[in-house]
């Protein structure tokens, strides 16, 4: 079993890198690299490699990659647990939300929302496509957490936990969703510096400062609750805050820099971070009782 936790964990990261070579074909405009053509690239399995053309081709093959690698996630959990385990649901559910990904961008490519496309199905489509990311990277992330031994996930007694672990989750999805579009407009129409002129009056550069308020407002959340915590929830509670803290401060860093595309990359890998954190300590305050997980798993 230690042998498919380990591989369990190398999926997940190289999802990441695969998130984080996504967010590198859109920072440098290459979304068009292999034209209005799916899944072949200008119509040719293995094209030359140079350019747009190299980088966007690259996350395609990363992406099929991926996708293979899943699949092996998906028999691996069929023939290592018992039937009716919840590493099975979780493997299951990656690996429609990696089929998910490839028919969104397959959609992003055919319809053309790639490179410089300012129009308001891209400003849809792209945080979609993050959010479904999200879902991936939390199925991923839950596998793992059973594979370790970890019960099943059941509403707890006390509501207030409840309650937390969903507002949480959702404050994180709509910040990653709006900071996918303030991603984007970022790309499109570049500004220097915080206070810089936003060089447009398109109505994505009008949506940009709704992802640092929403942040803002998040951190200053959780900080609050991590303050009014009890004993069991503290250490998670801190462990959160200190991730929100460092994500807003490389956001500032971000901006004051004028988004350089390494930096973009750094923010991202910092939200993944704090997003699989997040899934890993709500899962663990949402499991299921011993005498509950005894009668809801299958007789053997």
């Amino acid at each position: 079993m230690r042998a498919l936790v380990r591989f369990a964990w190398f999926v997940l990261g190289f999802n990441v890198a695969v998130i984080l070579l996504g967010a590198l074909v859109r920072a440098t405009g290459s979304g068009a690299g292999c034209g209005s053509s799916w899944p072949t690239c200008d119509g040719e399995v293995l094209p030359e490699l140079s350019g747009a053309t190299a980088v966007e081709f690259t996350h395609r093959a990363m992406s099929g990659v991926a996708l293979i690698l899943v699949a092996t996630l998906v028999v691996w959990v069929f023939r290592s647990t018992p039937p009716g385990g919840p590493a099975r649901t979780g493997a299951v559910l990656a690996m429609v939300a990696i089929v998910g990904e490839a028919l969104i961008g397959a959609v992003i490519v055919l319809a053309e929302w790639v490179a410089n496309d300012a129009s308001p199905a891209r400003a849809v489509a792209v945080p979609l496509h993050l959010v479904n990311t999200l879902l991936l990277l939390a199925a991923l992330t839950l596998t793992i957490f059973w594979l370790r031994g970890g019960r099943r996930l059941a509403f707890q007694e006390d509501r207030t936990v409840n309650r937390y672990v969903l507002l949480g989750g959702l404050a994180l999805v709509l910040i990653a969703g709006t900071g996918a579009v303030t991603a984007l407009a970022d790309t499109l129409f570049p500004k220097d510096g915080i206070l810089g002129d936003p060089g447009s009056e398109h109505f994505l550069t009008g949506l940009r400062v709704v992802h640092p308020i929403l942040a803002v407002i998040a951190a200053s959340m959780a900080w609050w609750l991590s303050a009014r915590s009890s004993d069991v929830t503290r250490r998670s509670a801190k462990v959160v805050s200190v991730l929100v803290g460092v994500m807003l401060l490389s956001g500032v860093l971000n901006v004051a820099l004028g988004v350089p595309v390494w930096m973009q990359l750094v923010h991202l890998v910092l939200a993944d971070a704090l997003w699989i954190t997040y899934v890993l300590i709500s899962a663990t305050a949402l499991q299921a009782s011993e005498a509950t997980e005894s009668r809801l798993s299958p007789s053997r």
